[in-house]
């Protein structure tokens, strides 16, 4: 941290401090009251029209979600529920641990599993995105059985989570996602007769929603912690104080979470339209409250900078291009499965939404590919807004190859049996800390079809496992080479890295005609003046349906090493010497493996962690992993070549 950084979280510091004092002198009657304007309406409200122009499979799936959540089932990060007709929200279903209630929210050790239990599943409840999907099926339906649990939850949480205390007061990420869920709640509950008792007439609610706004104008991220977390506290501030402008501060609100999306957008994102984390759940999550803040600020009347609109336009054709056959993105860097807003019933596709809804304002390129119109979401933002004007130059072929973000996509033509493989050629994660990075310099991911066939492991867990969150970020848990049972980069916390493997592309031809080749290298196993430096090349063959990877050390010494690569879920091995035969349902290939390294197969192993595939955060199965073991640099001739073929 540098000292600009270091002062600004001593001011941070003296205001937790003296707020704490404030709490304590004003005892039983809560934290500083809020003050709200005589005359407070809810105008950004849905047309008619947006309601009706929801798809009927949309609207299905949604009301299906929406009646389990009337039964009391919910899922979070595979952990099933049945108590949510009147869920307890300090309660930790995983660990049967209760986080405190009472106490001041920055004295509780949030991520001891001990103190509070898991903290994920203490915070996603009380984001209320199951809300908003209740309050979606209101408006799509008129059953006020869905308004009346909606309000009766958050009356219950509003009772529960008094400001700053508990631990839903921790973190402004939870508060800003948290005030967007709000106002889309009162702006689907518009029609029922209670919505006005329930949110601008309700001093509790005015409260809340004052305190909310007042702890990220205060407390908001910063510095080496500006990732996402910055972007989901400027775009639920943005969207509050536009749709809540019902303070003196509001018009102070809303114009400093302007500038701060603005700038921060930009901070957060490559020229080429990647989110910098280069975790592309995150790219998910940023592009999705970008769009949410703009939307309702358009909707307001407030003017969004052009700059604004032309990153969200840059992230969605990025999305078009890095996306598969069946519209899913590389599984790269940390997944935590968090949305900016849920209006959407179970099982749909996120990234084929958010595409749809960039089609709708944006407009799409030729060679964007088709996008399904069956979400709720699109019909409902597209009605808020007249969509943005933006004069600039799109890519006008489909980029293979993000130079600023390192990341290359080799593929083959778009269809049932498309080859698609993402190399990673990029810096090691955003900013000096890299909070959601994995030591990944170099690893492969390949798909057929859209199944993963060498695949990216995921994330699994981010508190209270250690092992765990060390396993999934590891380089042995990516598909590349280790030497010296090292990880590229250095490990400071389960969200710090304190050195960072430098890489280099030095070949990237990846368009959709002519050579599809990729090479890089990286150093992140140097040691002083030691130098040691790995690099891998990827051919694809489209002709031959075959990859082949190259990998080679240059080092003065000799290194131990293994190579890894993880198959997906899907795919089952027979290994034979150095040859493994692999096959998914009505598919087979041949992955011919370097016959200078000693291959074993690993499968759900515990003690250490190895064989594992995390589908989504929370969930781990287990899957085959091949491990070569061996020696490198020091002179040895040629590099370790492997071939990956595709059978037609």
């Amino acid at each position: 941290m540098g000292p600009r950084e270091v002062a600004a979280r001593a001011v941070v510091a003296a205001r937790i401090h003296r707020w704490r004092r404030v709490l304590e002198e004003a005892g039983a009657a809560g934290a500083m009251t809020a003050v709200w304007l005589p005359r407070r309406r809810f105008i950004p409200v849905l047309p008619d029209q947006a309601l009706a122009d929801v798809p009927a499979a949309a609207r299905k799936k949604l009301l299906a979600t929406a009646d389990e959540l009337m039964a009391g089932r919910a899922e979070y990060f595979g952990v099933a529920r049945d108590d949510m007709v009147a869920p307890d929200w300090s309660w930790d279903p995983r660990t049967g641990r209760n986080a405190p209630t009472d106490r001041y929210a920055f004295d509780i050790p949030y991520r001891d599993e001990r103190a509070v239990g898991d903290i994920k599943q203490l915070w996603e409840p009380s984001r209320h995105q199951h809300l908003t999907i209740l309050a979606a099926a209101y408006a799509l339906t008129g059953e006020e059985q869905y308004a009346d649990r909606v309000a009766e939850h958050l009356r219950s949480w509003w009772a529960a989570n008094q400001p700053l205390r508990g631990v839903h007061w921790v973190s402004g990420i939870e508060l800003g996602i948290r005030l967007i869920s709000w106002v889309w709640i009162r702006r689907l509950l518009d029609r029922w007769s209670g919505a006005a008792d329930l949110f601008e007439d309700n001093p509790e609610a005015l409260h809340q929603i004052w305190h909310h706004q007042r702890w990220l104008a205060a407390l908001g991220s910063h510095g080496s912690s500006a990732n996402n977390h910055v972007i989901a506290e400027a775009a639920g501030q943005l969207v509050a104080a536009c749709a809540f402008d019902w303070f003196p501060e509001s018009p102070g609100w809303r114009a400093a979470a302007m500038r701060l999306l603005d700038d921060e957008l930009h901070n957060n994102t490559f020229a080429s339209g990647l989110n910098r984390e280069l975790a592309t759940e995150y790219h998910g999550l940023v592009m999705e409250l970008g769009l949410a803040a703009a939307v309702e600020a358009d909707a307001a009347g407030v003017s969004v900078p052009d700059t604004t609109w032309l990153v969200l336009l840059r992230m969605a054709d990025t999305l078009a291009a890095i996306v598969d056959v069946k519209l899913h993105p590389p599984r790269q860097g940390d997944a935590d499965d968090g949305h900016g807003l849920i209006v959407d019933g179970a099982d749909g596709n996120r990234w084929a939404s958010l595409l749809h809804t960039a089609d709708v304002l944006f407009g799409r390129q030729s060679w964007w590919p088709a996008t399904p119109a069956d979400d709720v979401r699109t019909p409902l933002l597209a009605t808020l807004t007249n969509g943005p004007k933006i004069d600039t130059i799109r890519p006008a072929e489909r980029p293979g190859h993000l130079a600023d973000a390192g990341m290359t996509i080799l593929r083959t033509a778009p269809g049932d049996d498309e080859i698609w493989a993402r190399c990673d050629g990029g810096p090691h994660g955003f900013l000096s800390i890299a909070a959601h990075a994995h030591a990944d310099a170099l690893s492969l991911e390949v798909r057929h079809g859209g199944v993963d066939v060498l695949a990216d492991p995921g994330t699994y867990c981010y508190h209270g496992q250690p092992e765990w969150r060390g396993y999934f970020r590891s380089t042995i848990g990516h598909n590349t080479l280790q030497l010296d049972t090292k990880d590229q980069s250095t490990s400071g916390g389960p969200f710090m890295w304190i050195r960072h493997a430098r890489t280099k592309v030095l070949v990237a031809q990846a368009s959709d005609h002519g050579p599809c080749r990729w090479t890089a290298e990286h150093d992140g196993y140097a040691k002083g003046r030691e130098p040691a430096v790995h690099r891998r090349a990827v051919h694809l063959d489209r002709e031959r349906h075959e990859l082949t990877v190259y990998d080679e050390v240059f080092a003065p010494v000799v290194h131990t090493c293994r190579l890894a690569y993880h198959l997906g879920p899907q795919v089952e091995a027979a290994v034979e010497g150095n040859t493994a035969k692999l096959s998914w349902p009505d598919h087979t290939a041949e992955l011919a493996l370097p016959s200078d390294l000693t291959w074993a197969v690993h499968r759900g192993e515990e003690n250490p962690p190895l064989g594992w595939y995390s589908p989504s955060f929370g969930r781990r199965e287990p899957s085959t992993t091949l491990i070569g073991t061996g020696r490198a640099g020091g002179g040895r001739p040629g590099p370790f070549i492997t071939v990956l073929r595709f059978h037609r």
